[in-house]
């Protein structure tokens, strides 16, 4: 045994030099993981030394060190078996039977791995350390003792994963910022192996190792497995989607646990209850009462069905009393055409078909043929054959009667005169204007605005030719002519009897006229009212500039004049005649209302800021409201509580005109998609009723101030006359109906009637239209 040993102490001694000599590569590296080691344990240096060989052999992890590992690797492979008898023979010399077993059984199942690792072990100890031969041997019992504590679970046939490491099923990326991928069973940290490979090593791995194709990681340990072919052909298995066990047989016959024979042995031997065999009193009760029943009439026994099979005659309209005959959904039989001398066996020669007949006969489709069926002569009766299309023709039959609609389709007989909404005639609702009585004629341009003296005695009118022209309305001759600097927008009559005042608007300029028509005294009061104005001490600033009127302009009747920062398109009185309203359409600012007060001459821009392009304005015949139409919506202000208390909404591109009714409940707006909206503002910020009666953009839109009459103008010329009438009683919704249609304004340039207002005591109406005359409708 001696010399054995000795061969083995001088292999170590050799390995120890080689070593020393390859020192510079190997002491960094060892360092690095004796550094990591003394982490774990701060104990002597034995203490760490252990320690890192078990860590080594509990986690399985190859360390992947410098090249000189490698080559003392292939230096020690020849030496490998010798070494391990070496140890076998050692223990046995020492005399410890169980450790010998245990030691062979080490060193049988051990992989080329673990050896290199016990290797790799024992060139750490001799280069760490300068020990003796004992202390080599000791330190090769303790790592042969951890060895056998490692081969424990060799073989273990438990269902965990993997046992070294006992993290648990947790997802492995936590530990990627670790230098440790989990803990072994003794709580200490298992380390990841140092991998430094980069592509190319990767590559060349690729090319020289055969088995690099069946190399996985282990997420659990971070060590390379290489699966074994089994394990290859279960991967492959799954990947087809079969099973994973070869021999498990999908398709194996179901056994039957029951089967539908009535056994002689019962499933349970259970004795029986004593209720299967005892009357139920319970029972008893119910078949008495059951019984009584019967006897009294109450409850009728069934009868048995009657077996004889049931026929319907599909045709049985015949009898008016079978159940078919008076059903509803009866299709009656069609009536076929009777039998003719081409349907006879021996027909007449003139219902016999010549050559060309039959070739065009059998070209048609047919559907177009006349006869269904070519005329053939025969010998005699015995000498006809069986009719070649009877299946054929007894298949469409039953076809069709299997496919005969039976939904029953509901024609609904309505008369298209019910269908009209019954409204009162027109004759019924007169007053209305109904002909063209005057024509005012002397503007040489479109006429744009035109407004009725409160007292229904004049009228004024605005041109694009830059003059306002008043006229006498009962004879249409012109009073007055006056000359502005530009075109005329807007006009508008102050509806104060008590005041002789007109409303100019041109460019960005409003005058104030007296046209000193009428009463003497009126219009000398009017201008006193003017003149008796007194300035404030302290004099505000105002967005729009107030001077009155002198010389030449104040004889001609211009008693005020409003200079505005942008151009002026609509002016408006409020009914008591002292506010004057004005729109200046412009997206970009606030300032697109004015409100002027005529007494005060002072101006307010009641909106901060501007929700969109003003269109129009108006006043509330008697409350405080006041109503501004953009160009989609109409929204209605409370001008004492200072705040938006309505929002109509059109249902309209484009708004073009709005006039208030004089009860101030209901608001009609004209738009230039060819419609008139009329709103209940108690009912809804919906349009009531949406009129689309006019072909062309509706211009102007006005109600009379009396009459149940509202009229809307156009550019297709025309004015309609509707009656309006609105109702006390609040559950009873406006009545409307359109009475009149009419014509007398020529188009000019695509434009039609401009402008629409109505007399304010007589049922007639005023229009204005770009022919430039003014047109009364009486």
């Amino acid at each position: 045994m001696r010399p054995t040993h000795s061969g083995t102490m001088t292999k170590l001694k050799n390995k120890k030099r080689n070593i020393e000599e390859n020192e510079d590569d190997q002491l960094p590296i060892f360092d690095k993981d004796g550094g990591k080691d003394g982490h774990l344990d701060d104990g002597d240096d034995d203490q760490a030394d252990l320690s890192d060989s078990e860590e080594s052999v509990f986690s399985g992890l190859e360390e992947s060190g410098s090249d000189s590992d490698d080559e003392d690797e292939e230096e020690e492979e020849d030496g490998d078996e010798e070494k391990s008898s070496d140890v076998g023979e050692d223990k046995a010399a020492s005399g410890d039977g169980d450790d010998r077993l245990s030691a062979k059984d080490v060193t049988k199942p051990q992989s080329s791995g673990q050896n290199s690792k016990e290797k790799k072990r024992k060139k750490k100890k001799a280069a760490g350390k300068e020990g003796g031969e004992e202390r080599v041997v000791s330190d090769r019992d303790s790592g042969l003792k951890v060895s056998s504590q490692v081969d424990e679970y060799e073989h273990d046939t438990s269902d965990e994963e993997d046992i070294r490491n006992t993290v648990g099923n947790i997802p492995m990326e936590w530990y990627k910022d670790y230098p440790h991928i989990g803990y072994d069973l003794d709580g200490k940290k298992i380390f990841k192996p140092i991998r430094n490979k980069d592509e190319l090593d990767e590559f060349l791995d690729k090319m020289d190792n055969p088995d690099y194709w069946r190399t996985v990681q282990d997420k659990m340990t971070g060590a390379d497995i290489r699966l074994s072919d089994e394990q290859v052909d279960l991967v492959h298995r799954l990947q087809e989607g079969k099973f994973g066990d070869v021999n498990f047989n999908e398709y194996e016959p179901a056994v039957d646990f029951f089967s539908n024979e009535v056994m002689i042995h019962p499933v349970t031997n259970r004795p029986q209850d004593k209720r299967s065999f005892i009357p139920s009193l319970i029972e008893k009760e119910k078949v008495s009462k059951l019984v009584h029943a019967i006897k009294m009439g109450w409850i009728k026994p069934r009868r048995p069905k009657e077996t004889t099979p049931q026929y319907y005659d599909l045709w049985a309209k015949e009898d008016p009393n079978s159940i078919l005959g008076r059903h509803k959904m009866h299709v009656p039989a069609p009536k076929m055409k009777l039998p003719g001398h081409e349907e006879s066996y021996n027909p007449p020669p003139e219902y016999l078909m010549s050559e060309e007949e039959r070739l065009a006969w059998e070209q048609q489709d047919p559907e177009d043929r006349k006869l269904s069926f070519l005329p053939q002569k025969f010998a005699c009766l015995r000498a006809v054959p069986a009719y070649s299309r009877f299946i054929h023709e007894r298949f469409e039959r039953c076809l069709d009667l299997y496919l005969c609609p039976r939904q029953r389709k509901m024609r609904v007989n309505v008369n298209p005169e019910d269908l009209i909404p019954k409204l009162p005639k027109p004759k019924d609702l007169q007053p209305f204007p109904t002909t063209q009585s005057l024509v005012y004629r002397g503007h040489t341009s479109l006429v744009r605005s035109i407004s009725v003296s409160p007292s229904g005695q004049w009228l004024v009118s605005g041109s694009d030719d830059c003059t306002v022209r008043f006229w006498e309305v009962s004879t249409a001759r012109c009073l007055k002519t006056l000359e502005v600097g530009g075109a005329v927008k807007g006009v508008s009559w102050n509806p104060n009897p008590a005041v002789c005042l007109v409303a100019v608007s041109y460019d960005d300029t409003i005058l104030l006229l007296n046209p000193g028509l009428g009463d003497r005294l009126l219009c000398t009061a009017t201008d006193q009212l003017i003149s008796s104005y007194e300035e404030p001490e302290e004099a505000k600033d105002q967005p729009v500039q107030w001077a009155v009127s002198e010389g030449e302009g104040h004889e001609q009747g211009h008693r005020l004049v409003l200079k505005h920062p942008k151009a002026v398109r609509q002016v408006t009185w409020h009914g008591k005649g002292d506010y004057l309203a004005c729109v200046m359409p412009d997206n970009s600012s606030n300032l697109q209302v004015v409100i002027h007060q005529v007494s005060k001459r002072r101006t307010q821009n009641p909106f901060r800021k501007s929700k969109g392009l003003v269109q129009c304005v108006s006043f509330h015949p008697v409350r405080p409201y006041f109503f501004v139409a953009t160009q989609r919506y109409v929204r209605v202000y409370n001008l004492i509580k200072q705040e938006l208390t309505k929002k109509l909404m059109a249902n309209c591109k484009w708004i073009s005109s709005m006039s208030v009714h004089p009860a101030g409940d209901n608001v009609i707006c004209g738009s230039y998609d060819c419609r008139l909206a009329w709103f209940d503002l108690d009912l809804s910020t919906k349009p009531y009723k949406v009129l689309r009666h006019h072909k062309k953009a509706l211009r102007s839109v006005a109600y009379h101030n009396h009459y149940p009459l509202f009229a809307s103008g156009s550019d297709d010329g025309s004015v309609i006359v509707c009656h309006g009438m609105v109702y006390n009683d609040l559950l009873q919704n406006p009545l409307i109906v359109p009475v009149k249609v009419l014509k007398g304004h020529t188009i000019t340039h695509d434009l039609g009637v401009l402008d629409v207002t109505f007399h304010p005591t007589q049922p007639w109406v005023f229009s204005s239209g770009a022919d430039g005359t003014v047109r009364l409708f009486t």
